[in-house]
């Protein structure tokens, strides 16, 4: 009988799920949108009855052995949601405690997106065999998972890592946290549009930017104008890239990692991200870790990344379990 793995990725737009075998092969996809149900128990109803629904629809029998979730502000130890900006419920929502009604047999796990992007890499990507290494999600904003000693770190309240907000020095960037400064701020979807309008304003040369409104903009365009040789989107990139170089540089001397893999929308943009972001790493690196630490493009990126990383919480579980 076949083992699959039910991952669900949770967004403030859609949810997202599937299932999903030892191997990182996708067995049936469904999807329900997260903003129609302000009423938390209505949609853990809709979400149960999608997954049910793709369960029928696959043609042999399966083993259900978990379900893995990776939502914003997810904790890990208490299985909560809690505050998160993007999502329409609010407080401390019981995710784990709630769904387990509907799966009672079933391990259930949660983690914050970046984290289940770190352990599908560990799984099914670029990780696979690494014990120590760094995965940096680069989407609306900047997330990340440190893996140690084949470990994640979650610390001591599940938000361990949280490398989007570090304050850069001197950076002024007013952050959704409240604070100045951070890393999100400069490296993110968001930030890259923030660069590109004060490069704008900063310089007189032609660019396609030039009659797009800032609401209007977006990373994805930035990132096809720098592909076609637009020379303040290269700018934005390059300016964006010294700027998580020199963050992965601090970062490094924490916990000495094989590799960091870039995951994401910013990361589509090639060379124009890995270049600038490694010579800048190098450059800004304690001696005893330069040229040993790999800049790699993820190895899940595609349609069913988030999926297949939420999905990969229930293999690493059930193997934890078999120890």
């Amino acid at each position: 009988m076949k083992q699959l793995a039910v991952g669900i990725d949770i967004g403030g737009t859609n949810s997202v799920f599937g299932l999903v075998d030892r191997e990182g092969n996708m067995y049936g996809e469904g999807v329900i949108p997260t903003k129609k149900y302000p009423d938390f128990d209505q949609y853990l109803e809709e979400l149960y009855i999608g997954i049910q629904s793709i369960i029928k629809a696959y043609d042999e029998p399966c083993e259900l052995v978990g379900i893995g979730i990776g939502a914003p502000n997810a904790n890990y130890y208490q299985g909560t949601i809690e505050n998160a900006a993007n999502l329409i419920w609010q407080g401390r929502v019981p995710f784990v405690e709630k769904f387990k009604k509907y799966f009672p047999n079933l391990p259930v796990i949660i983690t914050n997106d970046a984290n289940a992007a770190a352990i599908g890499e560990m799984m099914y990507g670029a990780a696979k065999g690494m014990r120590d290494f760094i995965v940096v999600t680069l989407g609306t904003g900047l997330g990340s998972g440190f893996v140690a000693n084949g470990e994640m770190i979650y610390g001591s309240d599940s938000y361990a890592g949280e490398l989007g907000h570090v304050v850069i020095s001197g950076g002024e960037r007013q952050c959704g946290c409240g604070r100045k400064g951070c890393l999100e701020t400069y490296v993110s979807a968001t930030g890259i549009k923030r660069t590109a309008f004060k490069l704008l304003a900063d310089h007189l040369e032609e660019s396609e930017f030039r009659n797009v409104t800032y609401n209007d903009l977006t990373a994805e365009m930035i990132t096809k104008a720098a592909l076609a040789g637009d020379p303040l989107a290269i700018e934005a990139y390059e300016y964006t890239g010294m700027m998580l170089g020199k963050a992965l540089a601090d970062a490094v001397t924490i916990t000495s990692p094989e590799a960091i893999i870039l995951f994401g929308g910013l990361a589509k943009a090639g060379k124009y991200i890995f270049e600038p972001t490694k010579r800048s790493m190098e450059m800004n690196m304690l001696r005893n870790f330069r040229n040993k630490v790999k800049l790699l493009p993820s190895g899940i990126s595609g349609k069913n990344a988030a999926v297949l990383g939420a999905s990969s919480l229930a293999w690493q579980e059930r193997e934890k379990g078999r120890k």
